[in-house]
């Protein structure tokens, strides 16, 4: 094969997804910038396979995604990141690459599974505390502690991802697809900062689907929305008194499976404590290392979904290779995107839970709360 036919937005995905630059890329393969820019502007659609060749080995990605149809560029503009405090543009890049690869996913599983349908109803004329009680109502959660914040954002039709970007810049993001809600959250985090991270962007995706404010103000409101998700007003008063000790919070974080900090936050906001009290307790939880290790912590959180629809496909023969394969993607990707989950062999019991039906050629897949 003398020359490919290259797709320049898959180029520049790869390229993101490794958080190179052109400038790098270029010359860990030994050509010029100015190339690789006019590949990824569309400039030069037929290149040499020889070149492709090292494009490949220097991405670690298959010559064949190269080929592919057009990838779904994430505009970051579209995008809830948790935070923004000291992303970098490549940090962010990588972040909505993932995405990308994460809407190729999901098409692949929607051809093979009916996967549930969004339940998410839009907000934003309620204040967060409001919303969070709306939705715990609509949802019959009542004010019961969240047995697991994934599997219950799942069973609305929310698509949950993982991400493994090694680093505390992105906690985790959310987005609107084609009227389905999506989140990303990063295993890199604390169980309980990771459960918070689901529900603040949970907050996004009913506050702020149809635009509102930016920036602060929408983070502000999202953290507002989580906490009152997570650790519901009515409960929070019976449990929590004025007298209110960091021993307390160690106890009373095992039910809501929240972070001492969330949770000390929570009863200051609630101004069941004084900021003498907040300001004491928050000094002794850093004291104590608490904002870098949390004390008995929880099980990490992972998809359901995921654990079924590997089940299933592995009750078939396919195996992550399989995937991957067909994707032309790297399966150390996809690894990324599913909690592992592919690929530990998961000894979770679904006997109970397993709904996997056929109703076609297409199998049904329901979720169980």
């Amino acid at each position: 094969m003398s020359n490919i036919s290259l797709n320049p937005l898959r180029l520049k995905l790869a390229r993101r997804r490794n958080r190179m630059s052109i400038k790098a890329l270029a010359e860990d393969i030994g050509m010029t910038a100015r190339m690789i820019s006019n590949y990824e502007n569309g400039h030069a659609e037929i290149i040499p396979y020889t070149t492709a060749e090292k494009i490949s080995n220097s991405l670690g990605y298959p010559i064949d995604f190269f080929c592919g149809n057009d990838v779904e560029e994430l505009d970051a503009a579209w995008v809830s990141f948790r935070s923004m405090k000291g992303m970098t543009a490549s940090i962010r890049d990588a972040a909505l690459s993932a995405g990308s690869l994460a809407l190729l996913f999901n098409e692949w599983l929607e051809s093979k599974f009916t996967l549930p349908s969004s339940q998410l109803e839009d907000l934003r004329i309620h204040s967060p505390e409001t919303a969070a009680s709306v939705l715990r109502r609509q949802w019959g959660i009542g004010d019961l502690s969240i047995g697991n914040m994934i599997h219950l954002l799942e069973s609305k039709g929310i698509r949950v991802f993982s991400l493994s970007e090694n680093n505390k810049e992105v906690d985790a993001f959310s987005f609107w697809k084609n009227e389905i809600p999506f989140i990303f959250l990063n295993t890199f985090k604390s169980s309980e900062r990771s459960r918070f991270d689901a529900a603040h962007e949970l907050g996004h995706l009913v506050l702020h689907k149809h635009g509102g404010p930016n920036g602060r103000e929408a983070e502000a409101e999202a953290d507002k929305f989580a906490s009152a998700f997570l650790m519901p007003e009515n409960t929070i008063r019976t449990h929590a008194k004025s007298v209110f000790t960091l021993e307390d919070a160690i106890v009373l974080k095992k039910y809501w499976k929240v972070s001492v900090a969330a949770l000390v936050r929570r009863v200051y906001d609630l101004n069941i404590i004084s900021e003498w009290t907040y300001r004491s307790l928050s000094i002794q939880a850093s004291q104590r290392g608490f904002f870098k290790r949390e004390p008995d912590s929880i099980e990490r959180e992972t998809s359901q979904v995921l654990s079924k629809i590997f089940l299933a496909l592995r009750e078939d023969g396919i195996k992550k290779n399989d995937i991957a394969k067909e994707l032309n993607i790297p399966t150390r990707e996809l690894e990324q995107l599913v909690f592992s989950l592919a690929f530990i062999g998961t000894t979770i019991s679904l006997n109970e839970k397993k709904t996997v039906s056929s109703k076609g050629n297409k199998p049904i897949l329901k979720l169980i709360k």
